[in-house]
């Protein structure tokens, strides 16, 4: 197991580069895919990693209801640094739990308290709702709904009203909140991962805007109706939902707008620098799965053989 076993700690780092350049070079469908996917690899690596140092450190405290096999010296010389490896990554997995519980939970509480507000309106795929702070975000679930404000509509025009309304079911579609929900997780389960989370909230919105511009036609519709929605907007009451002038970059979104359509490709080549920030990313993602699944079989093996029957 070795020094391998904190390999995944630490190679999250090598997703920082693909995390900015990807925002700029790579279609924004496949950025939030990759993106996303690396998030969540590294993530489980790196918690399985505090999860073995774990076992080791828990088995020297007195008192452990372990089998008194896991304390031999034998398991302990399995992880370079045993004492300090191992009673360090108890408290940081706990840690690691409880935060992503909290996050979860906290999502899940935003959704059901939006589901619940809006339970004595009309079932449609759009509400309406009269208020004076202009927003608007999209609602997932089983049938997932738009909800706009009556300050919001005032402030768009017809078009800019149908670029809203695409961009918010480009997110319902999409099931963008599932990828939001995935990187914010997997940066609560490992702080080097934070990047990759602006990242993602960027790239989904760029991903909608993309969809809403070849649904009605326009990129400089779309960038307008942005434009002026994040000028009015306050900021939605339910941060954790996507909002249409509240998430990501909004200069940044309205600059890709009104310049040319990002271009769809299966992988960046190698000779640039994007795809070579991606596939150091994707090698250092493979190093972090191999170095868990080899420190995980290691000590399994060890942990099985001092274990008496």
């Amino acid at each position: 197991m070795g020094v391998f076993v904190f390999l995944p700690l630490v190679l999250p780092l090598t997703a920082w580069p693909v995390a900015r350049l990807a925002e700029h070079h790579l279609h924004p469908r496949m950025a939030t895919w990759l993106l996303t996917g690396l998030s969540a690899v590294l993530a489980v690596c790196s918690t399985l990693s505090l999860a073995l140092l774990m076992v080791v450190g828990t088995a020297q405290l007195p008192g452990n209801p372990l089998p008194d096999g896991w304390s031999d010296p034998e398991v302990r010389e399995a992880v370079p640094y045993d004492e300090v490896a191992g009673k360090v990554a108890i408290p940081a997995l706990i840690a690691v739990l409880v935060s992503c519980t909290r996050a979860a939970w906290r999502h899940h509480r935003v959704r059901r308290g939006a589901v619940r507000a809006l339970a004595g309106l009309s079932p449609t795929s759009v509400v309406v709702l009269p208020d004076e702070n202009a927003y608007a975000y999209a609602l997932p679930g089983r049938k997932g709904r738009v909800v706009v404000t009556t300050a919001m509509l005032a402030t768009l025009t017809g078009p800019e009203r149908r670029a809203l309304f695409a961009h918010e079911r480009a997110h319902l579609d999409a099931r963008h909140h599932r990828f939001l929900l995935t990187v914010q997780l997997a940066a609560r389960a490992n702080p080097c991962l934070r990047p990759l989370l602006t990242a993602v909230t960027y790239t989904t919105e760029r991903w909608a805007d993309e969809e809403a511009a070849g649904r009605i036609g326009s990129r400089r519709t779309v960038a307008r109706a942005v434009g002026k929605a994040a000028l009015v907007s306050r900021g939605a009451p339910l941060v954790a939902l996507a909002g249409f002038a509240t998430a990501g970059p909004v200069p940044r979104r309205v600059a890709a707008l009104l310049g040319p359509a990002p271009v769809a490709r299966a992988w960046p080549s190698l000779f640039t620098s994007a795809g070579l920030a991606a596939w150091g990313a994707a090698v250092g993602t493979a190093v972090s799965a191999l170095s868990s699944a080899n420190s995980a079989v290691t000590l399994f093996l060890i942990l099985k053989a001092a274990t008496p029957l």
